[in-house]
């Protein structure tokens, strides 16, 4: 059960709506966020919601029988939609596409990407500053100094940046200097990581779990939603299966499902879904088929040479090829 309580509610009117909750013998816990207040009742006991709903101070309430309620389209049918601030808006029947190398190299690198994405219309650039590897021998990102250098001219272009944060630690001293935080495949279900982003005021994009499940990548975004933060973003990047063909096994389905399950928007990465440079455009075509309201790829003026995941990373040639596609398809399905 969701209860959204009235901006303003007086602290009388609230403590008698959860004493009413309780007498239902229903937990109750507390939510607020950016854009409300609410009040979550966990039971099973059946009875009328207008012993409830008539009280003073409720704006509305919704029976919600998915474990992630908050994230669910059951109460919330009107989809969720992230402003990035300066026109930039993913979901809601905005689509963005988001764009840049796996990890982020230096000045010219950077540089470069942001000329390809100006070129190309493009408002968000993705890169790695602090990067997971399997490897403890891999390059493992620039780390704090290459972000402030990253977002310093990032903003001087005009463009957003989103990139992966893998500890509780680095959130604060992140902040500044990032407009999406990333939870990366590895962090998906580190719940101390993920009730600390629920208390920042900034979007934050999870992906989902490497062998993890559509419902447990919704969990993930409960519990930042239930801390507070309700400006997320759900990722497809692919999941691990017995398939050896492709890195991973990209879930197409896992798109209108996430969508009809959920009011938060959805991000595709085909780069981590397939792994395989020539592969990522159609991949990436299909998510956009399939409704995903964003992409994130990955792109590298010499992927040859990248110092990271270069087998899955596009040229520029590539990528401008790729961004206009997706632009005709986007035009065609708005008119369906």
């Amino acid at each position: 059960m969701i209860i959204q309580l009235n901006p303003g509610i007086s602290a009388t009117e609230r403590s008698e709506i959860i004493d009413v909750v309780h007498s239902f013998k229903y937990k109750t816990k507390e939510v607020n966020t950016q854009k409300g207040e609410y009040v979550i009742g966990i039971g099973k006991t059946d009875f009328d919601i207008r012993q409830i709903g008539t009280l003073d101070g409720i704006k509305d309430i919704h029976i919600v029988s998915d474990d992630f309620k908050l994230v669910s389209r059951k109460w919330k049918v009107q989809e969720t939609e992230i402003d990035l601030g300066d026109g930039v808006k993913i979901g809601n029947g905005h689509f963005q596409t988001m764009a840049g190398p796996c990890s982020i190299e230096g000045e010219e690198n950077i540089n470069e990407t942001i000329q390809h994405l100006k070129e190309n219309g493009l408002k968000i650039m993705r890169g790695g500053v602090f990067k997971p590897r399997s490897s403890p021998y891999s390059f493992r990102g620039m780390g704090l100094d290459g972000l402030k250098m990253w977002y310093k001219a990032a903003k001087e272009a005009g463009i957003k940046i989103v990139t992966e944060v893998m500890q509780v630690s680095q959130i604060e001293e992140m902040y500044d200097y990032v407009d999406i935080y990333q939870v990366g495949a590895r962090n998906t279900q580190n719940f101390n990581l993920l009730d600390e982003l629920g208390k920042v005021d900034k979007p934050v994009m999870i992906k989902r779990g490497i062998s993890g499940t559509i419902d447990e990548l919704l969990q993930s975004a409960e519990y930042v939603f239930s801390g507070g933060n309700e400006r997320l973003l759900l990722c497809e990047r692919g999941i691990r299966t017995f398939e050896k063909a492709s890195r991973n096994t990209f879930d197409i389905n896992a798109i209108p499902i996430l969508k009809e399950k959920s009011h938060l928007p959805v991000v595709a990465d085909p780069s981590h879904g397939i792994g395989l440079r020539d592969h990522v455009e159609p991949v990436a075509l299909a998510s956009v088929v399939a409704g995903a309201d964003a992409v994130i790829f990955e792109t590298h003026c010499t992927p040859e040479l990248a110092f990271s995941d270069g087998q899955q990373t596009l040229d520029f040639r590539e990528s401008a090829r790729l961004i206009k596609k997706m632009d005709e398809l986007i035009q065609w399905r708005n008119k369906i």
